[in-house]
């Protein structure tokens, strides 16, 4: 609690003499002991907060909201698009969209901006991560353009194509 002047403000629990001015009485605050020089205290360094990766992220957002099947691809030696794609169904065109917008939401709140994101209103949401590109689609469409077969190609399917 304040105790307050025209000149400054006090806080009530020190004690405080007055004087008369011109026939009113005002608060003093007592002056402030100062304090000896000596060596400033040394800055502690905090420790820096690590940011999240953008797969910690997706992956995140991705099981906060539900999302089926969420399957992780490594693409960096097939394609130059992306380094990694992420493939996850939802249950209905809403779910679909719903975890898409969580994705967007909580990338940008870890720092990460969107390229852009495709598809919002239909049954398949494909977002653009720059490094990551994450498919979100109902499990019919997912099944139909079979993006899995397509894009995960492991050592040996690798050695077996060469």
């Amino acid at each position: 609690m304040l105790f307050q002047t025209t000149d400054n403000v006090v806080p009530v629990s020190k004690k405080t003499t007055t004087s008369k001015i011109k026939g009113r009485k005002q608060a003093v605050a007592p002056r402030a002991a100062k304090k000896p020089a000596g060596k400033p205290k040394p800055k502690t360094k905090s420790k820096p907060t690590l940011k999240p990766s953008l797969k910690a992220v997706v992956i995140d957002a991705l099981a906060d909201m539900k999302a089926l099947e969420v399957k992780v691809l490594d693409v960096r030696d097939l394609t130059d698009i992306a380094d990694t794609m992420v493939i996850a169904s939802g249950t209905s065109d809403r779910h679909v969209r719903s975890v898409a917008q969580r994705v967007v939401e909580r990338t940008k709140e870890a720092g990460f901006r969107p390229h852009g994101v495709e598809g919002q209103d239909s049954d398949w949401v494909l977002i653009d991560l720059n490094e990551m590109i994450v498919h979100v689609m109902l499990p019919r469409v997912r099944e139909f353009y079979g993006l899995e077969k397509l894009w995960d190609m492991t050592a040996t399917k690798r050695a077996a194509r060469a």
